[in-house]
């Protein structure tokens, strides 16, 4: 007994955390010998979708009954990372994907004049010269949302602080424009692509971290907004004018708190809706003109954001809010 206590008790050599000197009875295909068959079988198991886990099953994942779940995930994800990333507040970016920078609508003018000149009076083309035309107009637009990606870039602490983020829908056009003003500045930028029926590719000027993929529309809208500190939206079609107008309801419903809603382009937006005839009618009132205002110019923009959230006792200079 004083023995035993003097040398304390045997403590064996610990456990490898992964192999065994013996495997486990179903570590091993029962042998051919026993059932010639047998591994056959055990193959053709292991290979059936029935077997497949359901992480790894794409056919049971996507099914109709784990709607649900995948609409969890498809938040989750860009959520997580988000966080992981820092990202406080956004500045949320839409506008058309057509508009091309002014050298590349440049030469699509060019194309199309000399494809006219081949084949005069040709309504196809003049059709496509015509519109060739407009966007070479609105190609200024893509320099003014690469000058505003780099002023978001730069605000907060500059390009290393991501308490302020620029973020777009991830493709091209003024999009594109948007991130690579704050890839011009080394500062990180966040692209939210949506899955589409045809291959859709993210813009270049997206960082790596931060460049995502959603299913769901609805999900997309929901990460639009959720941590929108602006909304500012350039010359635009269907896309553009569907965040827009989603926006400006939840505001003027107040299901989401106020913010600056900036439409870049008056003369352009001016037609494309007209909020005075829409106050007349009596189907809007007079205090939602207040909902949005113009401006032209990435300095005007970026001030006029500033001046509204001093305004509203929220600057985005404060770091603590």
């Amino acid at each position: 007994m004083n023995e035993k206590k003097k040398h304390g008790p045997h403590v064996p050599k610990p456990a490898d955390p992964v192999k065994r000197a013996r495997p486990l009875p179903w570590q091993e295909i029962k042998p051919l010998a026993d059932d010639p068959e047998g591994a056959r079988h055990v193959r053709e198991l292991t290979q059936s979708d029935c077997y497949q886990p359901a992480t790894r099953d794409l056919q049971f994942l996507s099914g109709e009954d784990l709607r649900s779940q995948r609409l969890g995930l498809d938040y989750l994800k860009p959520e997580l990372n988000l966080r992981r990333q820092g990202i406080h507040h956004t500045i949320v970016i839409f506008g058309g994907t057509r508009i091309d920078e002014p050298a590349e609508a440049e030469r699509r003018l060019a194309e199309a004049q000399d494809e006219l000149d081949h084949n005069p009076g040709d309504a196809a083309l003049e059709e496509k010269l015509r519109i060739a035309k407009r966007i070479m107009l609105k190609s200024n637009y893509y320099n003014v949302a690469r000058e505003l990606g780099a002023m978001i870039g730069r605000s907060g602490g500059g390009p290393k602080d991501s308490h302020i983020t620029l973020m777009t829908g991830g493709g091209p056009g003024i999009m594109e424009a948007a991130n690579r003003g704050a890839a011009d500045v080394n500062a990180k930028s966040i692209g939210l692509n949506i899955t589409l029926p045809h291959e859709q590719y993210p813009n270049p000027y997206i960082s790596a971290e931060l460049c995502f993929s959603v299913h769901y529309f609805a999900i997309r809208k929901l990460h639009f907004l959720l941590r929108a500190k602006a909304m500012v939206a350039f010359p635009g079609g269907f896309g553009t004018l569907d965040e827009l107008f989603e926006t400006l309801t939840l505001v003027q419903t107040r299901k989401i708190k106020p913010m600056p809603i900036v439409l870049v382009g008056e003369s352009y937006w001016r037609r494309v809706f007209d909020v005075d005839f829409l106050v007349d009618e009596g189907v809007i009132d007079p205090e939602d003109r207040d909902l949005f205002w113009f401006a032209e110019t990435a300095e005007e923009i970026w001030s006029s954001i500033c001046d509204w959230h001093v305004a509203a006792g929220t600057p985005l200079t404060n770091h603590h809010d």
